[in-house]
């Protein structure tokens, strides 16, 4: 926990107890400065106006157990009480959690709704859950899944759990599986795409991700799991390292783009999808195996919605 020794004239100084050392002070900042936009404490980051131990850092600096922590007065019209969320979506997220313990969410996130806010969005999982665990101070996303792809996701109630798991992520601890829906026929024989990926920002904005020879290694498993004839193939994919978009982009560079995906599939074979009742990207976080740090293991499967199920219905009608 963080203890607030001193708070005058809107400074505050923010002691660093031992649980959250080895973070990076920008980490460090938006965890504790909730409500404050990201573009605020990068800016007051680069102004040189946050100190540790009264001397001024850069936004890398990693934080060391019992640094003291200066922030500048700010202006806090920012720091209201969260936007409150509609009773329906906190309803639907608290029946999504399919594991809880004393350090970790599960949930079965739905496809369409973001992990954060962000991008023009007031709200994402981690804005909700904090709704719904108002006792827990140090909720924080494990790791993410792109706003329109389903499935188990993993937020941590405790900085320690958050560090094993994100260990055990860097390893090969952490066993994630996903279900696809692809175009054509996926030959059995092709068990893995291995092709380094690169990201782009687009004039628009856009984040678009590409198979380059320059980009980071990336490498997913692929198994065929039912064939819908040549028309379409449900894969599963296991993503041996994890990229932005690499199960999207790898699938695409294999011939075979994912159903509903508007950035990299096929538009053709998602409209026909679409006329089928599939309106979403068929992408699920169906299985995940993950070392506790007691020495356990959790393993969790997570179900596909009723739209995902029907339209498979339909397609091996």
């Amino acid at each position: 926990m963080i203890t607030t020794p001193s708070q005058t004239s809107g400074v505050q100084l923010l002691e660093v107890s031992p649980e959250l050392a080895g973070q990076r002070i920008d980490n460090f900042l938006r965890a504790q400065l909730k409500g404050v936009p990201k573009t605020l404490i990068y800016r007051i980051l680069r102004k040189g106006e946050v100190r540790v131990n009264k001397g001024r850092i850069k936004p890398e600096y990693k934080l060391q157990t019992g640094d003291v922590v200066r922030v500048p007065p700010l202006r806090l019209a920012e720091r209201d009480e969260p936007v409150p969320l509609s009773v329906s979506l906190l309803e639907r997220l608290e029946a999504a959690i399919v594991h809880e313990d004393k350090g970790l969410i599960v949930l079965n996130k739905p496809a369409g709704i973001a992990v954060h806010g962000g991008s023009g969005l007031s709200f994402g999982v981690i804005e909700a859950l904090r709704q719904l665990r108002p006792d827990v101070k140090e909720l924080e996303l494990v790791h993410r899944l792109d706003r329109d792809t389903s499935g188990l996701l993993m937020v941590a109630k405790k900085r320690s759990m958050l560090r094993h798991l994100h260990e055990a992520l860097r390893g090969d601890g952490v066993d994630k599986r996903y279900l696809a829906l692809v175009r054509g026929r996926w030959d059995a024989g092709r068990k893995q795409v291995s092709a380094p990926l690169q990201k782009n920002t687009l004039r628009s904005g856009e984040r678009m991700v590409e198979v380059d020879e320059e980009g980071k290694e990336a490498l997913t498993l692929f198994r065929v799991l039912r064939r819908f004839g040549d028309f379409a193939t449900l894969i599963e994919a296991k993503p041996v390292t994890g990229r932005t978009h690499q199960i999207r982009v790898h699938a695409r560079h294999a011939g075979h783009g994912i159903a509903g995906d508007a950035k990299y599939g096929d538009e053709a074979f998602s409209r026909e999808i679409r006329e089928l009742g599939g309106k979403r990207l068929f992408l699920h976080a169906y299985a995940l195996r993950v070392p506790l740090p007691d020495g356990g293991l959790l393993e969790l499967e997570a179900p596909v919605d009723e739209m995902w199920e029907l339209t498979l219905g339909r397609l091996g009608a």
